[in-house]
């Protein structure tokens, strides 16, 4: 409250300095407001993760480029965010939330720009380096913006917005993204999170308040360094492996790299006295089960979108366009059960909410794999997918607000990091072990079929579907005949991996009943202080 005395500026003044001195806010219309702002911002960087898929043949065209180096055009974006997330989120806590997310944003929206008028991959591959950085940036904020600022009673819907569109924001990007692809050029890709990042930094200068944790340890840099090490060795095993062989020369060194890397850093943190993050924190239920959930649920979702979109285009034979959009009804059934989720959790516990959502997860995957069929449509696999939106969004938020509520409001970014790392980790993995086996059982599949035809079949048509249908060009009277054939043994390959993806998730459903969140009542659950952490 401010003196009477006060004239109005002074005072209107005062409570500006009052609400980024104590970062929750009071006023509904501006904690709206906020979670507007991190999730216009958030959206700008998931779609930046997926919207590049569907022009790889217009960067192989426009700079010559082969397929390994349009992967790194797509790939090096998400090294560098995973890599940094946990360091620059770190540097949120310390040097203020606000700052570090208009920095992000700016960083991002520059280095979006770049990429949209680059002229050769050199730059291309440099301006998406840059842009991984400006989402590192943003990304771990986002959340810790929600979480510092809502009060406790609307945290958990705040935080069910934000896995919304985390979760079903990358289908939107993809979606909008082959609509811009189509009907103008790639290089309007990159508008579309130039105008977010735009919309998004001018809503944070006006209603984020700032918020920052004050330390008196050093700023954990040893940590730092040797967390990206582990990060960047780790994931670009899991990109590069199913590309390039787990055993070639470059896959070892990334391996090695990576878990010398996570060794001196879990070594590193238990001895600090303020870690960048306390890995004992892990004995945790709520942080070691949410964690574990995220990993799996990401994974078997990125690797649902590497079978399901080949299926579309290959064996359906559909555009990028209406492929993506045949994905929706499953990204907007996911967001809005990430909305209802906290609404459940309150009802039956988060346990029961994410055991729910993993076991309708598990459903949806034995559905298509037990209907899937080339003549069976887009029907044989959209109840499947119906099942799988609904529980990746039951399990997702209750997943994410265990790991944010394991760690005091003071280390909210490196809790919102490690949500974000583990999300990027569970996509890797899911892409190379899914990827494996439906790369794997496409070719078992293939050559007794391929075998049977009156004539050669070109080498091409045993690597992949892809190859296999361009090589029906020139099979003449046997095109159709290689055409089923190599259909048949996608979708051979497709019902293996989603098996597999089902003994994942019936894995984590113990898993989850066994060792997930308890529930308590909201007065033995108080927040903890940052002098109680340190």
């Amino acid at each position: 409250m401010t003196s009477p005395s006060l004239s109005p500026q002074v005072a209107a003044v005062a409570e500006a300095a009052a609400a980024d001195s104590d970062p929750t806010i009071h006023d509904p219309r501006r904690r709206r407001a906020v979670l507007i702002a991190v999730c216009i911002a958030l959206m700008a960087v998931i779609a930046s993760v997926s919207g590049l898929n569907v022009a790889q043949q217009e960067f192989a065209v426009a700079f010559g480029a082969s397929q390994s180096t349009v992967l790194w055009i797509i790939n090096i974006y998400t090294i560098t965010l995973a890599a940094l997330l946990l360091p620059l989120g770190a540097v949120g806590d310390r040097w203020g939330r606000k700052p570090v997310l208009l920095a992000g944003l700016v960083v991002f929206g520059a280095a979006s720009a770049a990429a949209g008028l680059a002229t050769s991959t050199e730059i291309m591959i440099t301006a998406r380096l840059l842009s991984g950085i400006g989402a590192a940036m943003i990304m771990p904020i986002t959340l810790a913006v929600i979480t510092s600022t809502f009060p406790e009673k609307e945290r958990s819907r705040a935080i069910g917005v934000w896995t919304a569109v985390a979760g079903g924001g990358g289908l939107l990007g993809m979606y909008l993204s082959a609509f811009l692809v189509d009907v103008a050029d790639w290089r309007w890709l990159f508008a579309l999170p130039v105008a977010l990042v735009v919309v998004a930094a001018g809503m944070t200068i006006r209603y984020v308040p700032n918020s920052r944790e004050e330390s008196s340890h050093p700023f954990d840099t040893i940590g730092s360094l040797s967390s990206v090490l582990a990060a960047v060795g780790l994931i670009f095993v899991l990109h590069e492996g199913p590309e390039h062989g787990w055993t070639a020369p470059a896959t070892l060194v990334g391996l090695l790299v990576g878990v010398l890397g996570a060794v001196v850093f879990v070594a590193w943190e238990l001895r600090r006295r303020a870690p960048l993050l306390d890995v004992r924190l892990f004995r945790h239920r709520g942080l070691s089960s949410g964690s574990v959930s995220l990993l799996a649920v990401f994974g078997v979702q990125a690797g649902i979108f590497v079978v399901l979109f080949p299926y579309f285009q290959a064996v359906l034979g559909w555009s990028g366009l209406r492929s993506t959009l045949a994905m929706m009804p499953m990204a907007l059934l996911m967001m809005v059960a990430s909305g209802l989720a906290p609404r459940v959790a309150a009802l039956v516990g988060a346990r029961a909410t994410m055991a729910a959502g993993i076991f309708l997860g598990g459903a949806g995957l034995a559905l298509m794999a037990s209907f899937v069929s080339v003549d069976g449509g887009y029907l044989s696999v959209l109840p499947g997918m119906l099942a799988m939106g609904l529980g990746m969004g039951l399990s997702m938020t209750p997943s994410t607000e265990a790991i944010t509520s394991a760690l005091p409001r003071s280390r909210q970014g490196t809790a919102s990091a490690l949500n974000d790392v583990t999300r990027e980790f569970g996509a890797a993995l899911g892409v190379a072990l899914l990827g494996a086996i439906v790369s794997a059982g496409y070719r078992n599949a293939v050559d007794p079929r391929l075998d049977e035809l009156a004539v050669d079949a070109p080498d091409g048509a045993r690597e992949g579907i892809a190859t296999a249908l361009a090589a029906a060009d020139d099979a003449g009277p046997y095109a159709d005949e290689l055409v089923r054939a190599a259909q048949q043994s996608f979708v051979d390959g497709w019902q293996q991996a989603m098996w597999v993806g089902v003994g994942v998730m019936v894995l984590l459903f113990g898993y989850v009943l066994a060792r997930g969140p308890q529930r308590r009542p909201r007065a033995e659950q108080p927040e903890p202080t940052p002098e109680q952490v340190m």
